[in-house]
C-alpha cells in the first residue's frame, strides 16, 4: 500500500496478551512484529490467563498510556484481553482498523482444548470478529523468561505470510511453539486441533479461621493419543504447529440429525388445539 506521497505505507499492528503488559512474552512479540509495521500495544494491567472471552461490564475501564523508549505506542487496560481489543478498536483506531492483530506470546501451551479457556486466543478471535487478520502465539514454557528465539524467528515468517496473503474472514491462527532451541525445531506443521479435555481436581484446604477453600488442579487427557495429524502430536515431535480456527461453532452434522426430530409436529399440534 502507498500513501499520497508515493512512499510505502507500513501496516499497523495491534499487539495484546493475557499475561499482562509486563510479561516477557509481549516484549518478544513486539520484537517479532516490529520489522513489519507500526506497533500499538494494548495489554491488560494484570495477568488474565484462563479468562477466555470474558469482558468487563460491571466496572469502568481505564486506558493508561505507558512510556516507552522506542517508537512503540504502549497502553495498559484494567480489563481482560478481549476488553483490550475492543477498547483499542473503539478508542485508538478511530479512523482505520489495524492491519493485523497478534496476541501473546503466551507463557504456556494453548494447543488442543486449551484454546477455549485461553485469554490469548480470545483476543485473537476478537480481532478476527472485527474483520482483522489475527494470530495467537504461545510457547509451551511457563517460565517467566523462556527462550523466545524460535518463536520470534518462525513467527516472523508466519506474520509475513498473513500480511501478504490475508486470512479467510472469521478465521484466525493458533500458533504453538515447543520448548526447544532454534536449531532443534524441526519446522512448522499446519494441522488440526487435538481432541482432549482437562480433568479438573480440586484440592480442599482449610484456612486459619476454619473455612474451607479449594485450589484448582488437574491434568490433560488426550482423547486420541494415537493420532498423528494433530497439534499435540506434532508439538511432541519438535514442530511448531499452526491451527486455523474459526468462530462458527455450529455442528453441521448434528444440525441435520436434529432436524429429523420433526419439530414441525409441535407447531401442528398447537395449531390444532387452537382451532
Amino acid at each position: 500500500m502507498f500513501e499520497g506521497n508515493g512512499e510505502l505505507k507500513r501496516p499497523t499492528i495491534l499487539v495484546t496478551n493475557d499475561d499482562g503488559f509486563r510479561a516477557a512474552g509481549i516484549e518478544a512479540l513486539v520484537e517479532m512484529v516490529k520489522p513489519f509495521g507500526n506497533v500499538v500495544v494494548v495489554a491488560p494491567e494484570e495477568g488474565h490467563s484462563g479468562m477466555s472471552h470474558a469482558i468487563t461490564i460491571k466496572t469502568p475501564l481505564r486506558l493508561k498510556k505507558r512510556k516507552r523508549t522506542d517508537d512503540v505506542e504502549f497502553y495498559s487496560v484494567n480489563g481482560t484481553p478481549v476488553d483490550c481489543v475492543k477498547l483499542a478498536m473503539n478508542q485508538i483506531f478511530t479512523s482505520k482498523l489495524p492491519d493485523l492483530v497478534v496476541s501473546g506470546i503466551n507463557h504456556g501451551s494453548n494447543s488442543s482444548i486449551s484454546i477455549i479457556y485461553s485469554g490469548t486466543m480470545a483476543a485473537a478471535i476478537e480481532g478476527c470478529l472485527y474483520g482483522v487478520p489475527s494470530i495467537g502465539f504461545s510457547i509451551l514454557d511457563y517460565d517467566e523468561n523462556p527462550d523466545f528465539t524460535a518463536a520470534i524467528e518462525y513467527g516472523r515468517f508466519i506474520v509475513k505470510n498473513v500480511l501478504e496473503n490475508g486470512l479467510t474472514p472469521g478465521s484466525c491462527l493458533n500458533v504453538n511453539v515447543p520448548v526447544l532451541p532454534l536449531k532443534s525445531v524441526k519446522g512448522v506443521k499446519v494441522t488440526r486441533q487435538n481432541k482432549g479435555t482437562w480433568r479438573e481436581e480440586f484440592e480442599k484446604r482449610t484456612d486459619p479461621r476454619g473455612v474451607d477453600y479449594y485450589w484448582l488442579t488437574g491434568y490433560f487427557l488426550n482423547e486420541e493419543p494415537n493420532a498423528t495429524d494433530t497439534d499435540e502430536y506434532w508439538l511432541n515431535q519438535g514442530y511448531i504447529t499452526v491451527v486455523p480456527v474459526h468462530v462458527d461453532l455450529t455442528d453441521y452434522k448434528e444440525l441435520d440429525r436434529i432436524k429429523s426430530w420433526r419439530f414441525d409436529q409441535i407447531a401442528i399440534s398447537h395449531a390444532e388445539k387452537n382451532k
